[in-house]
C-alpha cells in the first residue's frame, strides 16, 4: 500500500518508502524537527528517494549532518 505522504502523521519512525514524495507535509515535519532553515536541495532529495531502508528520523539526522559540515 502506498503511503499518502499528504496527509500522514510523521514521527521519526516513519519508514521512507518507494512512494515517497516531497510533499507540504513533509517540509512542514523537517522545519520542526529541523528548524526555519530547513530547505531541500537536489543532492539531499536525491539521497532520501535512493532506495536505501531510512526512516524520517534518518533523514533529519542527515539534513542536520550536512549542515554541520557547511558550518565549517
Amino acid at each position: 500500500m502506498k503511503t499518502d505522504w499528504h496527509n500522514i502523521a510523521i514521527s521519526s519512525s516513519t519508514p521512507v518508502d518507494a512512494s515517497y514524495k516531497n510533499t507540504q507535509n513533509v517540509r512542514r515535519f523537517m522545519i520542526a524537527e529541523c528548524g526555519k532553515d530547513f530547505k531541500f536541495d537536489r543532492d539531499f532529495m536525491a539521497w532520501i528517494s535512493n532506495g536505501e531502508s531510512k526512516t524520517m528520523g534518518d533523514v533529519v539526522n542527515e539534513w542536520l549532518r550536512r549542515q554541520s559540515g557547511k558550518a565549517k
